[in-house]
């Protein structure tokens, strides 16, 4: 290109501004070298990233509506614009073989040329269907929105294609009667134990317990460090032939070593509640009622281990490792106390005057009990072995002969029957200890002192299923001393 090209198009001296003359190479003026100023561009400054869609010719104007006849004369004509760069095509997926997402032009803030803010619309895409033409409604020309328009919201945010959480409608509360979720407490809980709404595993229904009936009550919780709640309780009350009234607590500890334990513990419980409820208002004596109802709790648990129709290949097994578990009971009528046992589980009597001597009104059966009955250890040498709490009765299939054990006590002062396992008495193990765990107002609240006392285990530790029942004993006071047998 020559440099005369370059020259016609400077109106003034870029170092004077006086008009140069027709073909100088320099200023008459002040010297500067005219041949040194670029030309200028004739093509745009800002180059189309993306290829516009095609639009159709419109209609020639006619020559009346083409220039206005107050329309001033435009004295050149703009330079046509270059062609939009043509970019190569992306791939349409990465170097990990995951597609590429599509970015536009407007997914990122930025300003234009001279410094001002994009628009927040969306531009024009090679991918948008094109836009519907207006449409004419009661004369007023309205225009309709893309196909895949989405107009914002009042926060200026755009619709989501999910329902937003922050608008979803709160799912339906199941009809009344339905398990309902503990975690999100609007799922239905399935069969099988979880949320069919969050699906989270819902806590098993005898991990915790707790029953009032009058004026006795029960807790039982599965600890802190059992996978299940291998306990169980059972509370009523009936009357007896006098219509006197007569309260009755059950408490079984299913022995873990055995298979189903948890079922050993429930089936005890109800056959020997089922039988006090059935022998007491018949006008059985309470001692031989409790008695009659450990036998029946046996036979429930024996029934465990008999083996299903079909399975002689285990016959020769069927008592090995077979449900067991052990039993505590009491029970308050015609002013006796009767208390029945067979294994580890305990009955304390705490009187309601603190100035009493508390007394535990049980023996175990188990090894330290054994040693110590025989003298060949002390109470706290005997406790304090490995061996203490290998039980040596039980009910279940593989224990020995079975010996029921009760007793029957006439307490001459109010007081509180405590009935418990041995989740709660290890943390808790002398008279005394029991008494001070017990809180003083129990004899009034016993579901709040039950759930203070398996609260106490808990704090120790929880290292076992944890069960209690309180029985408050209210009389007259009758004097000192109390009358007791034992069989």
């Amino acid at each position: 290109m020559s440099e005369s090209h370059q020259q016609t198009a400077l109106a003034r001296c870029p170092g004077c501004e006086e008009p140069p003359a027709s073909g100088d190479l320099y200023c008459g003026a002040c010297g500067y070298d005219l041949s040194a100023v670029p030309a200028r561009p004739d093509d745009r400054p800002t180059l189309a990233i993306t290829v516009p869609p095609a639009v159709p010719p419109a209609p020639a104007p006619s020559p009346a509506a083409a220039v206005p006849p107050t329309a001033p004369h435009a004295p050149d004509a703009p330079t046509p614009p270059a062609p939009a760069v043509q970019w190569p095509a992306a791939s349409e997926t990465d170097s990990s073989d995951v597609p590429v997402p599509v970015h536009r032009a407007t997914d990122l803030p930025g300003t234009d040329s001279g410094g001002k803010p994009l628009p927040a619309t969306p531009g024009a895409h090679h991918d948008d269907p094109p836009t519907t033409p207006p449409v004419r409604h009661d004369d007023q020309a309205v225009v309709a929105e893309p196909a895949t328009a989405v107009p914002p919201d009042a926060s200026g945010d755009f619709a989501l294609a999910a329902p937003d959480p922050r608008t979803a409608e709160p799912t339906p509360t199941p009809a009344a009667g339905t398990k309902v979720c503990v975690a999100c407490r609007s799922g239905r809980v399935d069969p099988d134990g979880y949320c069919e709404n969050c699906g989270h595993a819902q806590p098993r229904e005898r991990d915790h317990m707790e029953q009032e009936l009058g004026s006795v009550a029960a807790v039982s919780d599965r600890g802190l460090r059992h996978h299940r709640n291998e306990d169980s309780f059972a509370v009523s009350s009936t009357a007896l032939p006098d219509g006197s009234p007569a309260v009755v607590a059950i408490v079984c500890d299913g022995v873990s070593s055995a298979s189903r334990p948890d079922e050993a513990s429930a089936a005890a419980a109800s056959a020997a509640n089922e039988a006090l409820l059935e022998s007491l208002p018949r006008g059985t004596h309470p001692q031989q009622a409790m008695h009659e109802a450990i036998v029946a709790a046996s036979e429930a648990v024996n029934a465990l281990a008999q083996d299903p129709p079909g399975s002689a290949e285990h016959e020769a097994h069927r008592h090995q490792n077979a449900p067991a578990c052990t039993l505590v009971g009491a029970i308050m009528a015609g002013g006796l106390l009767v208390v029945g046992w067979v294994g580890d589980s305990r009955v304390y009597w705490v009187p309601d005057d603190r100035t009493g001597p508390p007394a535990r009104l049980t023996e175990d059966d188990s090894w330290a009990a054994q040693m110590v009955a025989a003298g060949l250890m002390n109470e706290a040498e005997a406790y304090a072995d490995e061996r203490a709490h290998a039980i040596t009765g039980w009910l279940g299939a593989d224990s020995y002969e079975l010996e029921p054990h009760t007793a029957s006590f006439k307490p001459d002062r109010p007081g509180l029957v405590v009935v418990c396992t041995d989740g709660l008495w290890n943390y808790a193990e002398s008279a005394e200890e029991m008494a001070a765990a017990v809180p003083p107002e129990a004899h009034r609240r016993p579901l709040h002192g039950a759930q203070v006392l398996v609260g106490h285990a808990l704090d120790g530790g929880g290292h076992d299923n944890v069960t209690v029942a309180l029985l408050p004993f209210a009389v007259e006071p009758q004097g000192a001393g109390s009358a007791c047998t034992t069989v």
